[in-house]
């Protein structure tokens, strides 16, 4: 908790210092009751006191315990504030480290605990800030005064409030050494519990078409039962500390009344009413001293928690990026759209064999490249190093002259449109997905943007523009929702129309009911594969890349479609370079340079006609797909 705490503002540091003035006045406060408790008392006893003077000191009394009221609801107030800018602080952060991760890093957490850190973990952190964090300061100040008030006043009375905070102190450290573990593993098996239940809803049709369903609840009642169960020992154990506190309080009173008793029989009659004040001021402190050992275990039952979720969160939010960003925005004249692999290889991080062995070819602006190979090949894991997914183990991958760990990521990825193996879609319309890489607002919610202060209003509405969360950055695609004239709008539009077109989209997109301001589910839903798939190349056309990238994207496309794609794509971005990974021949046979990948290795290059006659594996992967005729022809 404390090294998270380095991510509070100035401005929150400041009001917990202000909260924490607050507590010392309500401690202050708190314990001036007893004086006045002790005054009205001896008043009370002594004869001849007017009446007049219990009033003042009740009133006194009164006005002491309104002002510790009004203490509390002031520091309630700040700790609240402080806690939900504090959340929404972290969550920001979170979110933007996981969006600089790679697939390396987002390798070592799975999408369920990412998920968890961002809500439950960051949740408990804030509890315990709201709660715990002043409790944690207000209850050692409580203690230390009220012992520091109860010094004099009677050393068997000192005696028996040592004794029942010995008793207190053993029984809270051997209650924290049994569930402190059991703490640090609900968080996990939290993790577990979505894991299991995002598995099961992403996949529940292959669920239902295989019966597996009696399986898939056998898995989370598991993962249920195994949280629930530790969740009932923390809450079993945690449920003896307040019982326990009242038994010690109660036992304290009983003993500061049985010794007070004691000794004022023992006593003279003139010092009978002043042991008598000082058991009834005795009484309250100690009172006092363990109310702040109960504030303390209020504390115990949120800091481990938070203490837990704390090291989650700084895990994500330490794990560095292993594609850092160079500093360069251009490329070498004359050489846009240039792609030259240069003796590379590369390893996935903790294998033992590399991926990618010894690769090297050159693409030039114009061409169609193609990369062909058995499963497991490499081929995706190639392209993958254009874009910096990963980057080269050795050798070097450069785009237009320049090696890629040099270039800043975002103008890099900016000269690029990858259409990804899986095709994703966003929630919103045909028209906000087509344009999605060329959003300004979705492009400025970068990496490298210094986090504003969100405690202040103005801050909080510059984190809403730079994440595009500001209700007008985000509009769908017309354009007119980022700020651009008519025209601008209706370019974008003409834009988002001709990508459309070159996709072979707007065949389903007319016939859908908006046309391009057609509603698109959350994961693209209410469209089929092959749909998703060319509403992906319209996306990456869209842009007008120098580069295009296809990681195997007309597999769900049939032949007719997939012509007709290529067609379109020859004449639309001519100019542009596009690299294709394929596994039908069809697909690539009039590619302007075929290679050919097996085991990680170039095994032949050149076009579908010369590997027929140079390339053993080629012309194997040829004949499984084409007749004797095709491969005549």
């Amino acid at each position: 908790m404390l090294r998270i705490c380095r991510y509070l503002s100035k401005a929150e540091i400041g009001q917990l210092l202000a909260g924490l003035l607050f507590v010392v006045g309500q401690v202050w406060l708190d314990l001036k009751l007893p004086d006045y408790m002790s005054d009205i008392t001896t008043l009370v006893e002594t004869e001849g006191s007017a009446m007049r003077d219990i009033w003042i000191a009740g009133g006194k009394m009164l006005g002491v315990s309104l002002g510790s009221v009004m203490c509390a609801v002031a520091t309630g107030f700040i700790a609240a504030r402080v806690a939900a800018s504090f959340g929404q602080r972290l969550r920001s952060l979170e979110f933007r480290a996981v969006e600089s991760f790679g697939p390396a890093e987002m390798g070592r957490f799975s999408t369920a605990s990412l998920i968890t850190r961002s809500t439950n973990d960051i949740t408990q952190i804030q509890m315990f800030i709201t709660m715990g964090l002043l409790l944690l300061v207000r209850a050692p100040i409580m203690a230390v005064w009220a012992l520091v008030k109860i010094a004099g006043k009677g050393v068997d009375w000192t005696l028996a409030t040592g004794v029942a905070v010995a008793i207190l102190m053993v029984a809270v450290a051997l209650l924290m050494w049994q569930v402190l573990p059991k703490f640090r593993s609900m968080q996990r098996l939290t993790d577990d519990i979505n894991d299991v239940a995002r598995e099961n809803l992403v996949g529940l049709r292959v669920v239902r078409a295989y019966n597996a369903e009696g399986f898939q609840e056998d898995r989370f009642t598991h993962a249920n039962d195994a949280l629930t169960g530790t969740q009932l020992f923390t809450n079993r154990a945690m449920a003896v500390m307040m019982p326990l506190m009242n038994t010690v309080m109660n036992g304290l009173m009983l003993a500061v009344y049985w010794i007070g008793a004691y000794l004022i029989q023992a006593a003279a009659a003139t010092d009978r009413l002043t042991l008598f004040s000082n058991m009834v001021v005795f009484s309250s402190y100690s009172v006092q001293v363990i109310m702040a050992f109960l504030l303390m275990s209020m504390v115990f039952v949120l800091l481990p928690r938070a203490d837990v979720s704390a090291h989650r969160v700084l895990e994500v939010l330490g794990t560095k990026p292993s594609v850092v960003s160079g500093t360069r925005t251009e490329g070498e004249p004359g050489r846009a759209g240039t792609v030259e692999f240069r003796d590379v290889s590369f390893t996935y991080p903790g294998a033992r064999e590399p991926m990618l062995r010894h690769v090297s070819f050159q693409a030039d602006p114009g061409q169609t490249v193609a990369f062909i190979g058995s499963t497991g090949s490499g081929k995706s894991t190639l392209i993958n190093l254009v874009p910096r997914l990963y980057d080269a183990t050795e050798g070097q991958v450069l785009v237009d002259g320049v090696d890629v760990r040099e270039y800043d990521v975002r103008a890099l990825r900016g000269r690029i449109g990858y259409v990804p193996q899986k095709s994703v879609l966003f929630s919103g319309t045909v028209s906000s997905n087509v344009s999605y890489g060329d959003d300004p607002a979705r492009r400025g919610a970068g990496l490298d943007v210094e986090l504003p202060d969100t405690s202040t209003r103005a801050g909080r509405r510059r984190e809403a523009e730079l994440l595009g969360r500001d209700g007008t950055a985000t509009d769908g695609g017309s354009g007119s929702g980022d700020g651009a004239n008519g025209n601008e709008a209706s370019d974008r539009r003409d834009r988002v129309q001709r990508a459309v077109h070159v996709a072979q989209a707007d065949e389903f997109v007319d016939r859908m009911e908006g046309g391009l301001e057609a509603p698109i589910a959350q994961g693209g839903s209410n469209v089929s594969g092959g749909q998703k798939q060319r509403l992906s190349i319209a996306r990456a056309v869209f842009r007008h890349p120098e580069i295009l990238v296809f990681d195997d994207s007309f597999s769900a496309l049939d032949f007719r479609t997939d012509r007709a794609v290529r067609e379109a794509l020859a004449g639309e971005a001519r100019d542009a370079t596009k690299l294709i990974v394929a596994q039908r021949i069809g697909t690539i046979m009039d590619a302007d340079r075929i290679v050919v990948l097996d085991d990680g290795r170039v095994v032949g290059q050149g076009t579908h006609r010369e590997l027929l006659g140079s390339c053993e594996v080629y012309r194997q992967i040829a004949e499984s797909q084409l007749t004797a005729k095709e491969l005549a022809a």
